[in-house]
């Protein structure tokens, strides 16, 4: 127990909830994760996709996102790197890294944030004014 009473989840209690909720998918089914390999114990790998929020240039296109999650997460969050090629503010475009400088949800991490949170940030930040009108690389096209 930590000192405010709360008890701290283990992170592969943690991660079989977010494996779960991911399978069951999401919301409105825009944003979904599951992991890349099945029997990995330690649940490292995973594959979240997003489909482009309307009225952006990422109408209806569906990305790639690889989560990867250290044994620290989610004390510290999972490195996130776009498969899909994509242009965005926050994402390295030579490597497709979401870079945490330029992506709060990641500089500013919080233990109880999770990689959904993370796939439903990115979709959000999909739509902002700096990134919903920016030429993007074609369909298809990845890093």
């Amino acid at each position: 127990m930590s000192s405010t009473g709360s008890v701290v989840v283990p992170r592969n209690f943690r991660l079989l909830e977010e494996l779960e909720r991911g399978e069951k998918g999401i919301g409105d089914g825009t944003v979904s994760y599951g992991m890349d390999d099945g029997d990995d114990l330690f649940m490292r790998s995973w594959t979240g996709t997003i489909i482009g929020p309307n009225h952006s240039v990422h109408e209806g296109r569906i990305y790639t996102v690889k989560l990867f999650c250290d044994k620290d997460y989610p004390d510290r969050p999972p490195s996130v790197r776009f498969h899909s090629r994509i242009n965005m503010t926050c994402v390295n475009h030579e490597n497709g890294v979401v870079d945490p400088r330029y992506f709060s949800m990641l500089a500013q991490w919080r233990r109880e944030y999770t990689m959904e949170n993370i796939l439903t940030e990115l979709k959000k930040e999909m739509a902002s004014p700096p990134n919903r009108k920016l030429q993007q690389p074609a369909e298809g096209s990845t890093f």
